[in-house]
């Protein structure tokens, strides 16, 4: 373009200002080539002629479009060059107050002077894999990208820190090892990153000191490798340092002071182990006072002193090392205090023998005193012949002094820098390194001295590989794209380098004169000024002959020669060093030992010269300082050159510290200092501007025909366009990916854009305005045709007047004339009647039909005004009745609000009590009603007894007769006299019953009256409760049960989250566990070994599950469900009811557990009457067998029945026992009952169990009989003997009757032992009472101490409590009472029913013939046994179970079946191994149940399906576990058939507690796999994803989205979008559902996905000023509202998922609002209530419009919203937490599926389990 094109009117131009450096101005009047003036106007509106002049002043550089100012990429920018630098980062620190930028590949970094919140953990997670140019500029996103590069092109890499004192390089440099600390954390557990960030508060406490410029400054330089392992872990690291300010120990200036080390060490100097250094206040020490101010604000030493010395302890520097360390710090001070005073003659001087300091100093270092008091003020000169002693002047010993104190110092430092490096070694072999160098930049000052010229030479050094690094960049750049490359001319700073470190350059020079024995600085310039004055880098000063000037790639420099040789020398006496080498401190000589000195081996015989030889001096000692610092400097280029570099530049905003103020003449020159300006001209010589194809063709398909753009050629149509629009070709280039653009052409290409859109809106305002105005005359026409019209009715009424006058005059002149004309009249008049007889008829009639009309409407306008007026009245009756609805809702509401209120005041538990009372008399009447039943049960029983005695005696006598016919007649008399025995027993037995009932009948007795006395003190304690409820509703009015809920629940929650946490904890560190033990188990095998199994390790259990035994503290989960189902208000309205109650729930587990041992003993002696029996003979057996089979039909038909029967009645006295004294005495009488019933239902057995032997007697005596008669019958020659075999049949008989007597007995006996047994047990209730009544009185004693306000309060509360609790026991007592009653009268007739059956079954015995007959007869009356819901297996199978189960399943093996199936397997198989009580088994099944799922899932800890799978069967067994427990609060919902399958022996609450722990990890390792399954997708789909075509616009883009970390090939990874978002969370839902999960844990699931997704999102946004644009909001809002679409499709609404997206809806409403005025200020305060100030504030700040019509957000603005928000107290972290996870609960979820109907594919292999 030419001039005459691009300086025309109204373009904008930057003009020089000697405040400002630059002012903006804008064209006035177009600019015609060869003008020598330009007409400009100043923002201020001041007219400017500004002139210009090919060799005076050229034209003004142009201004960049307001688009483009505040880019993160300053070479994005179309126009490049200073003042367009200098703006854009003016505009971002102090409108955006961004204080990162980019420029190429250098990173801006502008110290803000204030803490910012942009370097918390969750920064560094957002920037973690990020690229560099998506993302904000931060120095994480440079670390990012040098960690990035090094694990991807496997190349070491550096970054360099570099800038002013004060521009904040220390800060950056420690920031960047922080951020590879937490991203390349150590492996294992020697957390070297945490040694790597402990070494900096030691090399700042010894290598840092405030300065005018800087309170925390480094005086040297630091070059800090951190090594790499192969797998990008750090391993270790190493340091370097490069010239250390010495000079500062001795002298600091003005308002400086020395280094942080002295004077915390002065600050802490009150500390015991610290009383032998002597030391006090700063103030009293010469090093530390010159600078005449020891502190900083905001800074306190003592604490720094503090994380100092747990920084040295942390990196592994002993306590006496550290004590020595400070010793030599504390000597240095002593040594600045000793007062050197000169001799009368001035040539020497000497030291006061009591000084103080001397003696401490020696004191610490372990020197002698004498000596060094020698040499302090002596010096010795060594010659050839011979060595001589001189005095020194005090000048010269002062200076030598300060010397030593300089010289101990650096080798402290070195030896510290040593001692770091050694704990940051590592053995391990170093894959690769990131190297951060912090090292000082340009300076110069008023006085420049040597210092700054060694600083100024690294600077040259580094500005020269700079400079290199970006030329190659460039060229590699081009060359890829494959772009004709021309050299571009940079600036090379070879010749100034020359002079310097050339041969015979400035150090040269230096070093040489050093040498002289009487070199000075004068004689030094002289040389420089004859050796370098043709130089054009070497300047000599007009008014100096000591002075000279380096023209540096910065600025010229004038360095003062005075003290260059002294401090390049470093002189330091080696009497001095000698002494301090002979300390008595291993440390203090160790400093000063050389490299090469090696003590002399003892065996040598030590020969003495002939004449004394100087001693040749060390060659550290002759390297100078210059030497030292041009080598390492070396060293450190070489190391530069060998990695990739990545560039920091820190710029110090001002010299003032002020927070977020810009100079800008200072920013200038740190600019053209630290080469950002050199890469911009470096950039813009060639073609700084590039576009991607596709991004130039969305951003510019304005400017192209309507056929180009539906070609598919994109690369075609740009290149069409660009021919068309530029016509020279040099201006830009086509390379493969992008379009190249010379400087300005993007800018070209911006306003051709912004004239077309300008012309489009030129033209759709034309086509509007048209619109307008034609609606316009419409409207004008018709109101113009309405005035016509009305204008001409009035002037025909008018008229009208005037005709109606006209005829009105007539009628008047002819009555006139008629008058006159009377004669005439009269003559024919006769005619004239005639007429008008006519006319009037005629006339009549039509009157008479204009009236028919009249009437006609008259009736139509009543008809219709009737109508209306009813329409109208019965809107107003509906509106009327529609008001009163309306406000009898209201006065509705208002007394239902007071009806609640009234129901939870004490009023309403009186009318509760109130009902208490009738329910308290109704159980009255019950009790009377059951004991009067029992009567008649007793009456029952007495006539069962009465008949079984009869038949006992029946069959006695029977007996008696079979025995009469018996030879041997002694052993029937013992039997007889047995019988005789137990028939005595027996009687005592009936004798102790009698006495029971007896005993019965009193205490029912007492029972009725202990009740009246009850029901008078219940009213007493009503009238009281009454008066007590008066005062309190006096006293309150208004109840707090909603804030107490609200309370409890978020306790609650807060509670669960913590254990969640914890759990969660616990399983990071079991991994860590296990890893360790892995490698531990790899370390122990040889690499080429293979493990078999035998060898392999197993996962043991973490935790020791005990036994199975009833939990103290019961299962939190269960706990939590209970609360849930009674309801969080009621639950808070008495939570130590609540506790009662579970302590009660406890105490009836452990006494069901007890009874469970009892009827186990009772069992096991059952079985072994068993076995004892079955010796006997054949007989015998037969008739056991069918003793055997009746006992067994009796007992598994009752069996079940009783127990639950016992165990009802156990837990209603347990639950009893805990009541209060006024309950107690019911209770025993209760008690007493139901001991009666027992003993009775005993007693009854007991018979039952006797007529049973008796029969089976029976039925084999006459089985011999029918066998005898048999052979009679068949043998009739055999009855001798037969006969003769009466005697052996008749002592079996009798031995048989003798068994049974004694099975009798022992049953007898084992009645009497339980009885005892439950003596003892009532016993040990009535102590757990009198236990209960101390503790009552003890409580009582407490409430007569409280004040009498507590005491009436306590007391209410106890009153409520306590009717609370005797309401639900009393109703539990009835339920119970009727529940047992029913129970007894089924058992009666049972009994009576059996009895029946064993009298027809004796009488069928007695009339079969055959054998086989009666124990068919037998069989044929048990049932069949159906299928109990279990699965047997046996122990030495267990393995292969669980291998089949766990191990080996899959999902898809049991896709097809009931879900969960391997949970309900394993709690079938767990139901057995309670069923017979082997609790071994329970316990082995149960843990390595557990630790086989954990191995599963460690093993597949990256698959969603298995983890899901898993989770649902985890759940589905802890499901079982509570759903089968027996509990009632589990049992609610259970069918029948499920209450039978509930576990009878074992109480699992605690291996309950450890699935709920198993299924919070398995849940949290759910989402963690999810959660990165999606990460890559949220970014790309929510906010980079077109989901509305053709909206989002491009933005020009710098040299970062260019960088090296982007990879623009073909493999490039492709973008996502919302439906392939939505299509994943899809496909985990899918799978979560397919596998059982239950809904509210697939709700949870979801809506911590959908957190994730809000908190990647919002963090990613925070950080990129790319996406906050208005296109992006409606982006992001259209794909939030796809996501909530999506939840209300899969019915997952309700999880609270959508609620968790507020945020980033309130983002994309805050992107797309208006931001103009204080309204708007307002709206969006009232708006966005999820979002902090911080990120409302940063939202508005990276605000950017995306072209010139949109306007940006002003900074009043945004100062009106903060001001709007200031009443918030918002947190001070602006990214949101993107580790958080909601705590999970895992609600009680039922099985309706009955185990015995549990269907087991034959494809899992588990032939080997048996159903039960």
């Amino acid at each position: 373009m030419s001039v005459n094109e691009l300086y025309t009117k109204y373009t904008r131009v930057w003009i020089p200002d000697p405040e400002e450096v630059w002012k903006a101005a804008e064209i006035t009047r177009d600019y015609k080539e060869g003008e020598s003036v330009l007409h400009l106007k100043l923002e201020d509106e001041t007219p400017l002629v500004y002139s210009v002049g090919p060799s005076s002043n050229p034209l003004p550089f142009l201004r960049n479009p307001d688009i483009l100012v505040g880019e993160n990429d300053l070479t994005a920018l179309s126009y490049l060059h200073e003042p367009a630098v200098l703006h854009n980062l003016r505009v971002r620190f102090l409108e955006s107050n961004a204080i990162y930028t980019y420029c190429g590949i250098v990173l801006v970094a502008i110290n803000p002077y204030e803490q910012l919140q942009i370097y918390g953990e969750e920064v560094i997670n957002a920037y973690s894999g990020q690229n560099m140019g998506d993302m904000d500029p931060h120095i994480f996103a440079v670390a990012e990208e040098a960690f990035k590069q090094m694990a991807r092109d496997e190349r070491n890499q550096s970054i360099i820190v570099s800038g002013e004192s004060g521009a904040g390089k220390t800060v950056s440099a420690k920031y960047a090892m922080r951020y590879f600390a937490t991203v390349g954390g150590s492996s294992n557990d020697t957390n070297v990153e945490d040694k790597v960030l402990a070494s900096s508060p030691i090399m700042e406490a010894i290598g840092n000191a405030k300065t005018t410029r800087n309170d925390n400054s480094s005086r040297f330089g630091k070059y800090i490798q951190i090594g790499f392992n192969k797998y990008y872990h750090i391993i270790g690291a190493n340091m370097r340092t490069y010239l250390l300010e010495k000079s500062r120990v001795v002298f600091q200036a003005e308002d400086e002071r020395n280094y942080h080390i002295f004077y915390q060490l002065c600050a802490s100097a009150s500390l015991p182990e610290f009383k032998d250094l002597s030391l006090s206040s700063a103030e009293d020490f010469t090093y530390t006072s010159l600078g005449e101010n020891i502190f900083i604000e905001g800074v306190n030493d003592a604490e720094d002193f503090k994380k100092t010395r747990e920084a040295f302890t942390l990196l592994g520097v002993k306590d006496s090392s550290q004590n020595n360390i400070f010793k030599i710090i504390a000597s240095i001070l002593h040594l600045g205090n000793i007062e050197i005073c000169s001799e009368r003659d001035g040539d020497s001087c000497h030291i006061l023998r009591d000084d103080v300091h001397l003696q401490h100093f020696c004191r610490l270092l372990g020197v002698e005193l004498q000596q060094m008091e020698h040499w302090l003020c002596h010096r010795k000169l060594v010659t050839t012949a011979e060595t001589y002693v001189k005095n020194m002047t005090t000048k010269q010993a002062n200076n030598a002094r300060d010397a030593l104190a300089k010289h101990i110092y650096a080798r402290m430092f070195d030896w510290i820098v040593e001692h770091i490096n050694k704990a940051l070694y590592t053995s391990t072999k170093q894959h690769s390194f990131i190297g951060v160098l912090d090292i000082y930049g340009f300076e110069t000052f008023e006085v420049n001295s040597f210092e700054q010229f060694c600083i100024n030479y690294a600077n040259e050094k580094l500005q020269q590989q700079f400079n290199s690094h970006v030329f190659k960049l460039e060229q590699e750049e081009y060359m890829k794209e494959q772009i004709p490359w021309t050299l571009i001319d940079f600036y090379d700073n070879q010749p100034c380098i020359d002079l310097i470190e050339a041969k015979l350059g400035i150090l040269d020079l230096l070093d040489e004169e050093c040498k002289v024995p009487k070199g000075t600085d004068q004689n030094w310039a002289q040389k420089l000024y004859q050796q370098h004055s043709s130089s054009a880098q070497f300047q000599k000063p007009r008014m100096s002959n000591t002075s000279f000037i380096v023209v540096h790639f910065a600025d010229k420099v004038e360095y003062q020669c005075e003290g260059f040789l002294a401090k390049n020398r470093d002189t330091i006496y080696e009497e001095q060093i000698n002494i301090l080498k002979a300390s008595e401190f291993q440390l203090v000589a160790d400093l000063f030992q050389e490299k090469g000195d090696v003590p002399p081996a003892k065996s040598r015989v030590n020969v003495r010269a002939m004449k004394t030889v100087p001693k040749v001096p060390n060659k550290e000692h002759r390297k100078t300082v210059g030497h030292q610092f041009r080598s390492s400097l070396h060293l450190l280029m070489d190391t530069l050159n060998a990695t990739t570099p990545h560039y920091v530049r820190c710029i110090k905003p001002n010299d003032y510290k002020e927070a977020f103020s810009f100079d800008s003449s200072r920013a200038v020159q740190q600019l053209r200092a630290c080469g950002v300006l050199e890469t911009i001209r470096i950039s813009a010589a060639g073609y700084p501007s590039r576009w991607t194809y596709p991004d130039f063709f969305s951003r510019y398909r304005v400017l192209m025909k309507k056929s180009d753009k539906a070609s598919s050629d994109k690369k075609l149509v740009c290149r069409n366009l660009l021919e068309m629009l530029i016509k020279e070709p040099d201006m830009f280039q086509f390379g493969k990916t992008k379009i190249f653009f010379r400087a300005g052409q993007v800018a070209y290409l911006e306003k051709l854009r912004a004239d077309k859109f300008r012309s489009a809106c030129i033209m759709i305002q034309k086509t509007v305005r048209g619109w307008l105005q034609r609606l316009r005359y419409r409207k004008i026409r018709k109101m113009a045709i309405a005035l016509q019209r009305y204008g001409r009715g009035y002037l025909a009424r008018r008229y009208a007047d005037y005709l109606r006058l006209t005829r009105a005059a007539i009628i008047c002149q002819k009555q006139f004339r008629m008058v006159r004309d009377q004669q005439e009249y009269l003559r024919v008049r006769r005619a004239v009647v005639t007429i008008q007889a006519y006319t009037r008829g005629m006339f009549i009639r039509r009157i008479y039909q204009e009236f028919l009309l009249h009437h006609k409407a008259m009736i139509i306008q009543k008809n219709v005004r009737g109508w209306l007026q009813r329409k109208k009245f019965r809107r107003a009756r509906d509106a009327a009745i529609i008001i009163q609805c309306a406000f009898r809702r209201l006065r509705a509401k208002r007394q239902l609000k007071q009806l609640k209120i009234e129901a939870r005041s004490a009023e309403h538990l009186k009318k509760l009590n109130t009902g208490m009372e009738n329910k308290i008399v109704q159980l009255q009447r019950k009790m009377d009603d059951q004991s009067k039943e029992y009567r008649t049960q007793n009456e029952q029983l007495k006539t069962v007894n009465a008949s079984l005695g009869s038949e006992v005696t029946k069959l006695q006598k029977e007996l008696t007769q079979l025995r009469s016919q018996q030879e041997d007649g002694g052993q029937l008399m013992s039997l007889q006299e047995e019988l005789e025995r137990l028939r005595e027993e027996l009687q005592e037995a009936h004798a102790l019953r009698k006495r029971l009932e007896e005993e019965h009948s009193s205490e029912k007795m007492d029972l009725t009256q202990r009740v009246e006395e009850l029901e008078n003190e219940n009213s007493l304690l009503k009238s009281e409760k009454e008066e007590l409820n008066q005062r309190i509703l006096q006293n309150s009015q208004s109840s707090k049960e909603e804030v107490s809920s609200v309370s409890l629940q978020s306790e609650l929650d807060q509670e669960r989250q913590r254990y969640q946490n914890l759990l969660k904890e616990f399983s990071r560190l079991e991994q860590r566990y296990d890893n360790l033990k892995e490698e531990m188990s790899l370390n122990k095998f040889h690499p080429g070994h293979r493990r078999n199994p035998s060898t392999q390790s197993s996962l043991e259990s973490d935790s020791n599950y005990p036994s199975v035994s009833t939990s103290e503290i019961g299962d939190t989960e269960d706990s939590i469900q209970l609360v849930e189902e009674m309801g969080v208000e009621k639950a808070a309205m008495d939570i130590s009811l609540f506790m009662k109650l579970q302590k009660r729930v406890r105490e009836l587990e452990q006494e069901r557990k007890r009874l469970q041992t009892t009827v186990d003993k009772m069992e096991e002696l059952a079985k072994r009457k068993g076995s004892e029996s079955k010796g006997s003979v054949l007989e015998q057996e037969t008739a056991d067998l069918a003793y055997n089979n009746l006992k067994r039909q009796e007992l598994e038909s009752e069996n079940k029945k009783l127990k639950n029967d016992l165990n009802e009645l156990r837990k209603t006295i347990a639950e009893r026992a805990s009541q209060n004294s006024s309950s107690n005495e019911l209770q025993d009488s209760y008690n007493l009952l139901v001991s009666q019933l027992k003993s009775a239902s005993e007693e009854l057995d007991a018979r039952k169990e006797e007529v049973l032997i008796l029969r089976t007697q029976i039925i084999s005596t006459a089985q011999l009989q029918e066998d005898k008669q048999n052979e009679h019958t068949d043998e009739p020659d055999s009855v001798p003997k037969v006969n003769n075999s009466k005697e052996p049949v008749d002592k079996d008989e009798a031995l048989r009757a003798y068994h049974g007597l004694c099975e009798s007995k022992k049953l007898l006996e084992s009645q009497l032992q339980s009885q005892s047994r439950q003596h003892k047990d009532e016993l040990e209730a009535l102590h757990h009472q009198i236990a209960l009544l101390k503790d009552d009185i003890e409580k009582k004693q407490e409430l007569l101490a409280l004040s009498p306000e507590a005491r009436v309060d306590y007391s209410v509360q106890q009153e409520i409590t306590r009717l609370t609790n005797d309401n639900l026991d009393l109703k539990e007592l009835v339920e119970k009472l009727e529940k047992n009653e029913r129970k007894l009268k089924k058992q009666l007739r049972i009994y009576m029913k059996k009895v029946q059956e064993l009298e027809a079954a004796q009488a069928a015995a007695q009339s079969s013939r055959s054998k086989q007959e009666l124990t068919r007869q037998v069989t044929v009356q048990r049932r069949e046994k159906d299928f109990q819901g279990m699965l047997e297996y046996n122990k030495e199978d267990e393995a292969l179970l669980l291998k089949s189960l766990i191990s080996d399943m899959h999902p898809s093996k049991v896709s097809a079946t009931v879900p969960c199936l391997p949970a309900y397997i394993l709690f079938m198989c767990i139901r057995h191994a309670d069923y017979i009580n082997d609790d071994q088994k329970v316990e082995s099944l149960l843990t390595s149940t557990i630790n086989t799922i954990k191995k599963v899932l460690k093993k597949n800890n990256e698959d969603f399906e298995m983890t899901s799978f898993w989770l649902a069967n985890t759940s589905r067994l802890l499901h079982c576990l509570k759903q089968y427990s027996g509990d009632e609060a589990f049992m609610t919902q259970n069918t029948a058939k499920q209450n039978e399958h509930c576990l009878k022996n074992f109480d699992l609450a605690e291996y309950r507690q450890v699935l709920s722990d198993l299924s919070i990890q398995i849940y949290q390792q759910l989402i963690k796999v999810a959660e990165a399954a999606i990460q890559p997708m949220i970014v790309s789909a929510m906010l980079e994803s077109e989901s509305i075509p053709s909206l989002a616009g491009v933005k020009p883009m710098g040299y970062r989205n260019r960088s090296s970390s982007m990879d623009t090939d073909a493999d490039s990874p492709t973008s996502y979008t919302v439906k392939g978002l939505i299509r994943q969370l899809g496909q985990f839902v899918t799978t979560m559902r397919d596998h059982g999960l239950d809904p509210e844990i697939v709700g949870q699931v979801v809506r911590q996905l959908f957190h994730s997704i809000n908190t990647n999102t919002l963090n990613n946004l925070l950080l990129r000023k790319d996406v906050c644009s208005w296109s992006t909001g409606m982006q992001l809002r259209y794909n939030t509202s796809q996501m909530e679409e999506w939840l209300r499709g899969n019915n997952l609404y309700q999880s609270k998922a959508a609620a968790t997206l507020e945020p980033i809806i309130q983002v994309a409403q805050l992107l797309q609002v208006k931001k103009k005025t204080s309204q708007d200020a307002e709206a969006i305060c009232s708006m966005c209530t999820a979002l902090t100030t911080q990120q409302i504030v940063k939202i508005l700040n990276l605000y950017t419009p995306l072209n010139e019509f949109e306007e940006r957000v002003t900074v009043a603005f945004i100062r009106n919203i903060q001001n709007h928000l200031q009443e918030r107290n918002d947190p001070g972290q602006l990214l949101m937490d993107t580790k958080h996870i909601f705590p999970v609960l895992f609600p009680y979820t039922p099985s309706a599926l009955s185990l015995e109907m549990l269907h087991i594919p034959a494809s899992l292999g588990l032939e080997f389990l048996l159903r039960v």
